[in-house]
């Protein structure tokens, strides 16, 4: 758009303003004044003709005289008075409907500009995307690159677990049944990339490797916990217009949130809560304050993203622990850990 289209509704409303319609010199209200006028002087010499002047002996000559042009005179003024005041206000009248045109053309000219502007704007903003995904992908690539390599440690990621397995405690006073192997432990365990994308929720009805990937989360005692606790608060915060979509939280280096996972809470950890959107960061704090459902769901679902996180911390590495930073789950939890007071 160049300056030439955007100072256009500014001369449409300045030529309309320009073009006065010049009031006619004569209205009827000033012949109205005029016939008036006449007809009263044309009263007063009647009066004086036909009349006798009676001099009041009270009052001097020049007193009588003066009385005298105020009666004959005032009237006249007092025409003339309402004449210019009609005038006056059919001249307000007038600029007041150029003034409304004026207004009018520099709505109709700012619509039909922004009717022409909103055909490029598509492309436009497809090109911040693309800008900003790329960028999103070095900012990962600098922070794993950063932090510590223990790729070579540590099974391909499409096929190590997410979470260790539990560990069976034994109970020697009570000996087991001998009802075979649970079905637990047959099942193949999540893998980081199902638990990651598990943790993000699909993204469309579309979306089968999501929905697939969360049904393999859900059949985890310990993924369903959290996946559940998540899915309750973003849904609350959805029905106040949070979306995590709309969040771009800043990003945290992998060995903050190891840090976090070892136990450290407060200024230490704060890089973790990077979401600095001022509207949801108010409506949730509101939330928080006003609803007690949500303050419950809230925290318990702080608790389990903890527990979860440090299982999943100890065999995952810097770059599982950046994808697993991108998830809805991840950024509510920036979300509520701000309001909360976690890194404070």
């Amino acid at each position: 758009m160049t300056d030439r289209q955007e100072d256009r509704p500014l001369d449409v409303g300045i030529g309309l303003i320009g073009r006065e319609e010049p009031l006619p010199r004569i209205s009827v209200a000033e012949v109205t004044a005029a016939v008036l006028t006449l007809l009263w002087l044309g009263l007063v010499v009647l009066f004086f003709l036909v009349t006798d002047r009676v001099a009041n002996p009270d009052l001097p000559g020049t007193l009588a005289t003066v009385l005298m042009l105020v009666a004959i005179f005032l009237p006249v003024g007092m025409i003339w008075v309402a004449a210019t005041t009609a005038r006056s206000a059919r001249a307000l009248r007038a600029e007041a409907r150029r003034l409304q045109g004026a207004v009018e053309a520099m709505r109709t000219a700012y619509v039909q500009q922004s009717q022409q502007s909103a055909m490029g704007r598509p492309s436009v903003e497809r090109k911040l995307d693309e800008i900003a995904a790329a960028q999103r992908q070095t900012e990962s690539a600098i922070a794993t690159f950063a932090s510590r390599r223990d790729h070579a440690q540590l099974p391909a990621p499409d096929r190590k677990a997410a979470l260790p397995a539990p560990k069976m405690k034994v109970i020697d006073e009570q000996p087991a049944l001998a009802l075979g192997t649970p079905a637990e432990d047959l099942r193949m365990p999540v893998s980081v990339s199902d638990f990651i994308l598990a943790l993000n929720f699909p993204e469309s009805p579309e979306d089968r490797d999501g929905f697939r990937a969360l049904r393999r989360a859900l059949e985890d005692r310990t993924m369903a916990r959290l996946i559940r606790a998540a899915q309750d608060v973003l849904t609350l915060l959805a029905q106040d217009g949070i979306y995590m979509d709309d969040l771009r939280p800043d990003r945290a280096r992998p060995e903050v949130w190891r840090r976090f996972a070892a136990g450290e809470r407060g200024r230490g950890i704060a890089a973790l809560g990077g979401v600095r959107d001022r509207s949801s960061l108010a409506l949730t704090a509101g939330r928080m304050r006003q609803d007690t459902v949500f303050r419950d769901a809230a925290h318990h679902f702080l608790r389990q993203f903890d527990r979860t996180f440090q299982d999943f911390e100890r065999s995952a590495t810097d770059q599982d622990v950046a994808d697993f930073a991108e998830t809805r789950t991840a950024r509510a939890f920036m979300l509520l850990g701000r309001v909360t007071g976690t890194f404070d």
